[in-house]
Parts: C-alpha cells; structure tokens; sequence
C-alpha cells in the first residue's frame, strides 16, 4: 500500500509491517502529505491485529528524515501572516503528536531502522520507538534550537528519559549533529552497525519481534509508559494488572509447554 504520491510506503508481510518515509531527494523531510502518511500509516499498523510489529526506515542513504520540510513551511508562516492565515504551527496537534502517540501507544513493538541523518522531528520519530538500530554512518540532531523553536514530536519527554536531564538539556540548547557512534554511547541507539548491513540488521530485529508474545509485549510497552510517571506502588499494581492480562494469553500456555518440552515456542501473537 502506498499512499499520497508514495510519500510513505506501507508493506506487510507475515505480521511484519515496514514503513517507509520516502522523499529521499528531500532528506525525507516532512511536507504535509508525507506527515498525513505516515500518521495514517501508523494507525492503520497499529489497529490491524494481523500486524505484530512495526518496522520504521526510510529511502535513500543520506537520511532517516530531517524533520519538517522548512520549504513548505515557509511558504505556510507567510499564509498564517495574511489576515485570517490561521496557525502555521497546528502541524504538531495535526499530525506530529498524533504520530508520535501512534508509536508509543500501538499495542506491538516498533523498531526504528535508521539510515541517516534524524534530526528535529525525525529524531522524535526515532526516540518514539522502542528499539532503534542505526548504521553507523547515522547522525542525529534536536536542531529545534537552531530555527528558534522548541521541542516537539516527544523529544521533551523521550530524550530525557534515555539520556538523563542534564545531556538531554545540553543536545536541546546547543544543537548539533553526533555521531551514531556517540549516540550509541549515549544510550540513544540500541543496536550499531555498518552502513551496509543496516537493511538487513534492522529487518531480523523485527522479525524476531513480530514472531514473538505480543500481548507480553504490549504489556511491556504499556507498564514502561506507566512507571515513567507514577509510584513504585502505583507501577506494582500495574504490573499485577498487566500480568494477569499476559498470563491468560494463548502465547504464555505455548512458552510454558515448550520451556517444559525443552524445544523453541512458536507464538500466535495472542
């Protein structure tokens, strides 16, 4: 499925979906019908049942995306400065929080396979999933800073909870590209590797993630979400909750007769 002039690629294959951000020759910048894509993309992935995680990558090998497209936007704080113009801004309730909430809340993993450049939004893309995989020729860059604006799509929230307040602050108030290398240093990527392997590497990360428990990991996402902003008492109890859920999955009775068969389980995703 491509939507919108092939803005976004949508692909699934046996519980995997892949989506593809794919203006390359824009660094895949966000111009308005490639964030209605992917938004859209996203809620489809993430309301089908027959997708048990979520690939998120990106065409060409400069960028993974560089955040909005500044072309389109100058053109739209121009409109917004003629009489009744409207809010140049209202892309971020329109189309980046919904796309950020989209990954963070899809009930299945999202694996981030980033290829490039992310910087701006495109980083909030990327610190939004749950496991990220970078070549090693990747960079990334808050860059909000540098256009006079503040963060958006999560990095507020995200970054901090990855790296600590103080780097978080620091990447925010003075922008600038490091390196995957860094990065991984950081606590940022997950997985490190060559430029050339990441296609793959990034595939078979999710691969192992749509074969695997997905009530259990739905779960997790939801009780990682949670204690980020509660009790230790209020995250025991969630835990309790949420464990019960994943305890009468059919995927749980599959583990536990083949953890006592001594062979490799083979998950339904319910």
């Amino acid at each position: 499925m491509a939507d919108h002039d092939d803005a976004v690629l949508y692909d699934l294959s046996d519980g995997l979906a892949t989506i593809t951000i794919n203006r390359p020759d824009a660094m895949n910048a966000m111009n308005t019908a490639a964030k209605v894509a992917l938004r859209d993309a996203l809620r489809t992935a993430g309301a089908d049942t027959g997708v048990r995680a979520v690939l998120l990558t990106a065409s060409g090998g400069r960028a993974f995306c560089v955040g909005q497209d500044l072309k389109e936007h100058l053109t739209k704080l121009a409109e917004a400065q003629a009489p009744g113009g409207g809010n140049a801004l209202s892309t971020v309730s329109e189309h980046y929080n919904p796309i950020v909430r989209a990954l963070t809340e899809m009930p299945k993993p999202v694996v981030a396979g980033i290829n490039g450049a992310a910087a701006g939004a495109g980083f909030g893309f990327a610190l939004a999933c749950d496991y990220r995989v970078a070549a090693d020729t990747a960079s990334f860059n808050t860059s909000f800073a540098g256009v006079a604006l503040t963060a958006d799509s999560g990095v507020s929230w995200t970054l901090p909870r990855l790296i600590g307040h103080s780097r978080a602050a620091d990447l925010l108030l003075f922008p600038r590209s490091i390196s995957a290398q860094d990065a991984h240093g950081l606590g940022i990527v997950n997985k490190l590797v060559p430029a050339a392997d990441l296609a793959a590497e990034a595939a078979a990360v999710a691969r192992a993630l749509a074969d695997g428990p997905t009530v259990a990991y739905a779960a997790l996402k939801e009780s990682l979400a949670f204690g980020a902003g509660h009790t230790l008492g209020e995250a025991l109890e969630k835990e309790d909750e949420l464990q019960t859920k994943a305890g009468v999955s059919e995927d749980h009775s599959i583990a536990v007769r083949a953890f006592l068969a001594k062979e490799k389980p083979k998950y339904l995703g319910r």
